[in-house]
């Protein structure tokens, strides 16, 4: 269990972020067309995992729109945003902000994937949604970054998410 914060006020997740080095999780997330996406959908891929609240806030478009600008010149890279929002909200979001480098996934179907990356919100105002989070795999499907930020309204530390894949 992870401690954070929202606007200074506490709440916890149900556990802690995939350690550098570990295996990722398997997940079954709704892609943009209603599919099943996997993480084998994106097999021999590096992935960044923007995992947020929802992109309906400030700072979760803020990162969905840095990760598009600044992961799109990386190699063999795929940005995927996941949040709870439904489909159809994300792709609106990203046609109004012209935001095109990322995919989004959303846990509509279930909360498998908050709970499997420790990210679930498990009390307070937020409760059944992601933290923020980021988490970098490789090709092989090994984690090689991780953070969850402290402070929910923060942005994540683009740079050093990126740093491990440049």
């Amino acid at each position: 269990m992870a401690n954070i914060t929202l606007k200074g006020d506490p709440f916890n997740t149900i556990g802690d972020l995939p350690s550098v080095g570990s295996q990722a999780p398997g997940f079954k997330l709704a892609a943009a067309d209603l599919s099943d996406a996997t993480l084998e959908s994106f097999a021999g891929k590096r992935k960044v995992l923007s995992i947020v609240p929802s992109l309906d806030t400030p700072v979760c478009a803020t990162s969905a729109r840095k990760f598009s600008e600044q992961a799109a010149s990386l190699d063999n890279t795929v940005v995927l945003v996941i949040s709870a929002d439904l489909p159809f909200a994300q792709g609106r979001f990203c046609a109004a902000e012209g935001i095109e480098n990322v995919q989004t996934l959303s846990m509509m179907r279930d909360r498998n994937f908050a709970k499997e990356y420790g990210t679930l919100i498990v009390d307070g105002p937020l409760a059944g949604l992601n933290a923020r989070a980021v988490v970098v795999v490789d090709e092989n499907d090994r984690v090689v970054h991780s953070q969850l930020v402290g402070e929910i309204a923060d942005e994540p530390d683009y740079d050093a998410a990126l740093a491990v894949l440049r």
